[in-house]
Formats: structure tokens, C-alpha cells, sequence
């Protein structure tokens, strides 16, 4: 179903927009800001839109640094691999929380030039510590979690994550 969505605010040094629309979610997303190195995640998107399916893809991974390139702090470095088209998608920890905002991959072809060595499975998202402070910046209050509990299955983070997402389309 496509529904128009106005842009509220944006913030490009960070990759985050914040838009509203008519759609309502089934479920509202919850952030936790504490994350660990070697922590299970998860990202949930639509990467390369008209190749892979509409419906979504799920995809599993583990925070490999706590810190992004040259040790940009505001981002995490995840292993899951992440498609043009991931921008913009929740990183969840295995309660479905959102633990992070995916903002891309690094260039693995301009590094193979550089480096003579092919970089695999380094991806980035922005931390949900600035994701939270932007959206606060905005007047949103975003729902909070301190802590993980026991974790839930693979499948049933995929179902929490479908039903806190949306496609969205950029026309401009």
C-alpha cells in the first residue's frame, strides 16, 4: 500500500530522516542503547527493490566493532550483510530492540583497488544512542529498554521487525 509521507526533519551527517504519514505500524519499534562487541543483531529491510522480494529480508549478523571507519564513534560495524536499499533499516539486538539505524557497506571495490584484497561483510549502522538523540531533537520520545532478556527465536525477531517496518520510496 503506498501512502505519501512528508519529511519532518533530516540529518545528513547521520543518514536519519524523520517523516510522517498516515500508515500505522503494527508494532512500535522499542531502542536499547547499550550494545556489546560479538552481540548477536539482526537487520530487517528491502535491499535492491524490484529484484529481491517486496515482503522483506531478513538477515543475521553480529556487532564486529563498536566503533565505525577510522573510529567514527557514532557508528557500529556489523557483519550481517547489507544490500543498496538496507539504508535506513532497524539493527536489532535478539529481543527486537533497535540497537542501531544501517546506513551502508564499505566499498569493497574502491578498497580491492587501494588494498589488492577484497573486504567482505563490513557494514555499518549509525548507533541507536544518536538515532534516540535525534528523534528527541524532533519531539519524539522514543520507548526504551535497559536491558535484553532471553532472547527470541530468529523467526520471531523477523515477525517483530515486519511488523515495525516499512518500504519506503524516495521520489524526488
Amino acid at each position: 500500500m503506498m501512502q505519501p509521507a512528508t519529511v519532518i526533519a533530516r540529518d545528513t551527517k547521520n543518514d536519519l530522516a524523520l517523516l510522517s504519514s498516515q500508515l500505522k505500524p503494527e508494532r512500535v519499534a522499542t531502542i536499547r542503547t547499550n550494545v556489546r562487541l560479538g552481540e548477536s543483531i539482526a537487520v530487517y529491510g528491502f535491499p535492491l527493490a524490484g529484484i529481491l522480494p517486496s515482503t522483506g529480508n531478513f538477515t543475521l549478523g553480529n556487532i564486529s566493532a563498536t566503533a565505525g571507519l577510522r573510529d567514527d564513534t557514532r557508528m557500529l560495524q556489523i557483519s550481517a550483510p547489507v544490500q543498496l536499499g538496507n539504508s535506513g533499516g532497524p539493527l536489532l539486538d535478539q529481543d527486537a530492540n533497535v540497537v542501531g539505524v544501517v546506513v551502508g557497506k564499505f566499498n569493497a571495490l574502491a578498497a580491492a583497488e587501494a588494498l589488492a584484497d577484497i573486504p567482505q561483510n563490513i557494514n555499518f549502522a549509525i548507533k541507536s544512542v544518536v538515532a534516540t538523540t535525534f528523534l528527541e531533537a524532533n519531539g519524539i520520545q522514543p520507548s526504551h529498554s535497559s536491558a535484553t532478556g532471553a532472547g527470541l527465536q530468529p523467526p520471531d525477531v523477523a515477525d517483530r521487525a515486519k511488523a515495525m517496518t516499512a518500504f519506503i520510496v524516495c521520489r524526488k
